[in-house]
């Protein structure tokens, strides 16, 4: 499947938009004991175990958001944006949201 944040692909033609789809991660609290643990990393000027987390939401989010899309008939998913956010006491999530398409082949 085809998933990008532009709104179009770049010789292809949209056949059929089929509808928003979004796909959601929430992390759990050991993302800020994870992070606090890992001060040496940060002592670098970044954090790999944070990084890694948000990596594996980015996944997360993407992986669910390209199922719905499947489940709906798209072959494609354009106009993704994704969205990093803070709740409460270390918990994190990331949204990942688009509109899914048919593409003609």
């Amino acid at each position: 499947m085809i998933v990008t944040t532009t709104p179009t692909l770049q010789g292809k033609e949209v056949e059929r938009y089929l509808g928003i789809v979004s796909g959601e991660a929430i992390m759990g609290a050991n993302v800020v004991r994870d992070f606090l643990a890992s001060v040496t990393d940060v002592i670098g000027g970044r954090s790999s175990a944070y990084e890694n987390k948000l990596a594996e939401g980015r996944e997360i989010a993407i992986r669910e958001m390209e199922d719905k899309a499947r489940r709906m008939g798209a072959n494609a998913v354009i106009g993704v944006d994704l969205d990093f956010e803070t709740l409460r006491e270390g918990m994190m999530m990331c949204i990942a949201t688009g509109t899914a398409v048919f593409i003609k082949e």
